[in-house]
This record gives structure tokens, sequence and C-alpha cells, in this order.
């Protein structure tokens, strides 16, 4: 991980990420509020995700990376209300091969938990943008 600030919310991301790295979903959806919406821009078209069993079915996508690395190009938080905006450079391993990506992730917390996430793919494996 490149370019995390030293911030709660930058912890809270540098377990995020570590979390996906230790196929941890469970520990990782402890991240997220009961009543929790993922709006995801991954498959090309909105998918929205409602709650922790849905939840827990977008995030069996993390079982197939392998060597995630990421690296922060824009970082935004604020206090109150508690939000994170990022962008980064995404590389990993999967099934298909090596995948290079630009994320655009935003979380909204509520009682320090996220109660909203962005998931958006800015630019995907193929070299296509969004």
């Amino acid at each position: 991980m490149k370019n995390v600030p030293d911030t709660p919310l930058g912890k809270m991301y540098r377990e995020h990420i570590e979390l996906i790295l230790k196929k941890d979903i469970e520990h990782l959806l402890d991240q997220y509020t009961d009543d929790a919406i993922l709006i995801s821009s991954f498959m090309k078209k909105p998918v929205i995700y409602h709650g922790r069993d849905q939840l827990r079915e977008h995030m069996q996508g993390i079982l197939g990376i392998q060597g995630l690395e990421t690296e922060i190009v824009f970082w935004g938080e604020t206090d109150s209300p508690q939000t994170l905006m990022i962008t980064e450079q995404i590389r990993m391993q999967t099934a298909d091969g090596e995948a290079n990506m630009r994320f655009a992730d935003s979380w909204v917390l509520r009682d320090g938990k996220i109660a909203i996430h962005f998931a958006g793919m800015v630019q995907y494996p193929d070299g296509s943008l969004a």
C-alpha cells in the first residue's frame, strides 16, 4: 500500500486492504453497518447490494485475488460527517493473469462503520474507461 495517510480512516483503509488480502470476508463485513449499501460499477453497469448478506455475495470476488497492490492517487476525508473519497491504482493477479485497474472508492460512515460504499471502477483491466 502506497500513499495511505496516518489518520483514523487511513488506518481503517489499511485494515480493509489487509482483510481483502487475507480473504477474511466476515471481518471485512464487520467494517460495515448491518444495513450498508454498496454500489458497484465493476460489471460496467450499476449493481447495488443491500445489507450484510448481499455484501457477502459481492465480496466473494476477493477470493480470486492474488498479489494485490494499491497506490493511492487521491485521498480526501472529512470528520463530520465521516467520509472518505479516494482513487487508487490497482495491480493484482487473477485467474486470467495480471490486471491493472484504477478504482474510485467513496465511503460514508455511521458510528465508525461504512454505511454507504461507492465502489467505482474508473479503468477496467482491458484498459477501457468507465
